[in-house]
């Protein structure tokens, strides 16, 4: 959500960053219904000045016996309290129309957030580790010999539908070390503090975390009106809606191994082989809650947390700072990891770290206390994937496969496989 004082004080600043996301000038269409809201405002405050004044002269005439003033003053009383509440009820609805467009628009991108169309204009940050050399024509993850038994997409189909899986036996193990693994590392290293959140939601967490009113095809919806989390983003993110937090306790660094739901509205036809894109899949996410001024730190220490689990792994990958037309809705600034996966010969997505500074915040209500003193002011919110299990999964399994169908997986998993660190051909941990 965007705050209608900075626009009013900067409408040219406001729709040149909007341009910068490809998008048509704003402010005149937000200023206008603004200038109309606080116009009738001013006439109701007026009015309701005017029906007090009325009041209290009511009374003195009365006392002075003064019939005919009495009369005219009660009737000028009752005609100003029904213009009061006419002109209230005008500005509420001119508030709920302002409100309401200011939702539908993106935030705005960082100053050094580079400009661009799509991913093809994204910029090269980081990249690490070596891209494995093989003797033969790498698989993708589910045709390898050890994996194929193991990940069922026909078994699933049938129950679910397309864009689901069922892992089985070992693969299904090996899944579940990766998110514990996570989770591990990212409270036992990096601080944070692990949560085990809901994944039904209401339209307010979808709202206060911008996924709503603009993507609701993204998301499932129960028939009791609950929303199907995307990321725990949600959760975690709306857990501090609406409260005034110290600014000692800030940040605030939280951590989710949860199940998350997309419909995939507008992929038909991409990513359709394999799991890289399912409706259902497991994902450990990171949110942080912290201080204005420390925002952008926080993205840098984040964005660490996720490249060390890779590294952890030794999975090569690169990162990228998003450009303005491959950014989120709600984000001010995204990098991406994106994985080496070589039985697709390229890199993928696997974890997405935001800031969205203030938007969220202004959206939730979600403020801290100075501790200096002065009026609650709106923290910053930021999130990122920790990573996505079922793409590091994928990682995993391509980047360690073998000639003979095996897979050698990473050493920092063994101590949650009982001390196995290969998958057999024939789909057995050893």
């Amino acid at each position: 959500m965007h705050d209608i004082r900075a626009i009013r004080e900067n409408p040219d600043a406001f729709d040149a960053a909007l341009a910068r996301r490809g998008e048509a000038p704003a402010s005149a269409a937000l200023l206008a219904l603004d200038e109309a809201r606080r116009a009738k405002i001013s006439a109701a405050e007026t009015a309701q000045a005017d029906q007090n004044k009325a009041s209290k002269e009511v009374g003195a005439a009365k006392a002075t016996g003064n019939d005919a003033e009495f009369e005219r003053l009660r009737a000028l009383v009752g005609e100003k309290k029904a213009e009061v509440a006419a002109m209230q009820a005008e500005a509420k609805e001119l508030d709920a129309q302002l409100t309401e467009k200011l939702a539908w628009i993106a935030n705005l991108p960082a100053a050094d957030v580079p400009d661009g169309a799509d991913e093809e204009d994204n910029v090269e940050v980081n990249r690490w580790g070596d891209v494995p050399a093989f003797g033969f024509a790498p698989k993708e993850h589910y045709e390898i010999a050890g994996v194929a038994a193991s990940m069922d997409f026909e078994t699933a189909a049938k129950t679910s539908g397309a864009r689901f899986v069922m892992l089985k036996g070992a693969v299904a193990r090996i899944h579940r070390a990766l998110a514990q693994f996570m989770i591990d590392t990212h409270v036992d290293h990096n601080g944070l503090t692990e949560v085990n959140c809901p994944v039904l939601v209401r339209d307010e967490a979808m709202y206060g975390t911008d996924k709503l009113p603009k993507f609701a095809e993204d998301s499932y919806k129960t028939t009791e009106d609950m929303w199907l989390i995307s990321t725990s983003e949600i959760t975690l993110t709306y857990s501090v809606a609406g409260d005034v937090l110290d600014e000692a306790d800030l940040p605030r660094r939280m951590t989710a191994h949860t199940l998350c739901f997309r419909s995939e509205a507008g992929s038909a036809g991409r990513d359709t082989a394999g799991m890289l894109r399912q409706h259902q899949f497991e994902k450990v996410e990171m949110v942080s809650v912290t201080l204005p001024d420390q925002s952008d730190a926080e993205q840098k220490r984040m964005l660490r947390c996720a490249e060390d689990i890779l590294e952890r792994l030794v999975i090569p990958y690169r990162t990228v700072i998003l450009c303005t037309g491959d950014m989120g809705f709600g984000a001010k600034r995204t990098y991406d990891i994106e994985a080496w996966l070589p039985g697709q010969d390229s890199y993928r997505e696997i974890s997405s770290v935001s800031t969205t500074g203030d938007f969220q915040a202004r959206r939730m209500n979600a403020r801290y206390k100075p501790a200096d003193g002065g009026k609650p002011r709106f923290v910053h919110t930021l999130n990122g994937s920790g990573l996505a299990v079922g793409r590091c999964l994928i990682a995993v399994l391509e980047n360690g496969q073998q000639e003979d169908g095996s897979v050698v997986l990473p050493d920092v998993l063994a101590p949650y496989l009982g001390g196995k660190t290969t998958l057999t051909p024939e789909g057995q941990l050893v």
